[in-house]
Parts: structure tokens; sequence; C-alpha cells
């Protein structure tokens, strides 16, 4: 089934917002790769500003199910390790270019409050779901074990576009099985 023009207007300036920056890409540039008239895009979006907003909570909600979904299905004690998995998983079919989030707060934290907020929220969802895989693999007694872990994913948003996606998720791996093991050594 075809996607709906809202869709494919939303994958369009996604994929051109991550790969050039939400100021550098156009009204213009959005809808030429579109292949829509302006009219068509702003039906659908009120402004720039409202298109970027539909663009990244619609990125979020995906990033999010995919978190869901791998900490949902991980075996008993593993719901940490599955979603950095995840978490590694979206950056190498997605992310190759750095984080949109981290780019929009950059971008909008002087222009745009709600996209900000937007962006702030995403990272507070991600920095919650990492709190409660902390729990449910019964490590909640290591006081700042899930901000650790936050950073060293945050942490590989930023290297993948400078290291790679192998080396960056490979360290990144690496870091997150220290802290898990450690964790774990003194939870016994």
């Amino acid at each position: 089934m075809p996607a709906s023009k809202r869709d494919h207007l939303l994958a369009t300036a996604e994929q051109l917002f991550h790969e050039q920056g939400f100021h550098a890409t156009g009204i213009d540039r959005i809808v030429s790769a579109a292949c829509v008239v302006r009219m068509t895009l702003y039906n659908h979006f009120s402004s720039k500003e409202a298109l970027i907003l539909a663009v990244l909570d619609a990125r979020h909600q995906r990033f999010i199910k995919s978190l869901d979904v791998a900490v949902a299905s991980a075996p008993k004690g593993h719901a940490t390790s599955a979603l950095a998995e995840a978490h590694g998983q979206w950056l190498n079919a997605y992310s190759q270019h750095g984080c949109i989030m981290l780019k929009a707060m950059g971008e909008f934290a002087e222009h745009s409050a709600a996209i900000h907020a937007l962006a702030v929220g995403a990272k507070n969802d991600l920095l919650q779901r990492i709190e409660a895989a902390v729990v449910r693999d019964g490590l909640a007694h290591c006081p700042g074990l899930a901000r650790r872990l936050f950073t060293v994913l945050e942490g590989s948003n930023t290297t993948v576009a400078l290291l790679g996606v192998a080396t960056a998720l490979a360290d990144t791996r690496e870091m997150i099985e220290l802290l898990l093991e450690a964790a774990m050594r003194e939870g016994s």
C-alpha cells in the first residue's frame, strides 16, 4: 500500500533534516525531493516548525518502540543489554549521521522552545527506559548505573559519525558489558 502524502513528506523531510540539518533544509528543497507542491506540504503542516515537530515525534516513536520490543522479548536478567543492543541496531540502520535529537537540541535551543523541549523529552524517555531495564534486571542497588549507561549510549550517538558504525558500536558494547558486570559483582 502506498504511503500517504503526509507520511511521504515526513519521510522525505526526516532524511533531509538528518543529513543536512534543519536550518540548512528549506521548504523548497523538501517539496522538490518529495515531488509535491508547496500547498501539499502546507495542507498537512501549518509551518516548517510543525513539520519538524512531526518528524521528530514520529522518529522518536519508532525508536522507542524498537527499544520496548527488545526489552519485552529479552530473557530474564538481560533487559538492559537488549536495550543497548537495540540502540546499536538503530544507530546502524538510521543514525550514521549522528543523533537527530541532538541536532535539534543544538539548532533550536535559542530558536524554538517547542522543538528543543521535544528533543529533550526524547532523551529523558531513553533515560527512563534504561532505568526501568536496570530495575527489571535486578540492578537497582547500583545508584547512577542507568545514568552511566545513558552516557555511554549517548556517546555512541556522537562517535558513530566520527569513528564509523562498527567501531562505535563495538566500543559501546564493551563499555556496556563492563558497567553491567561491575554492577552484578557489586550486587553479589
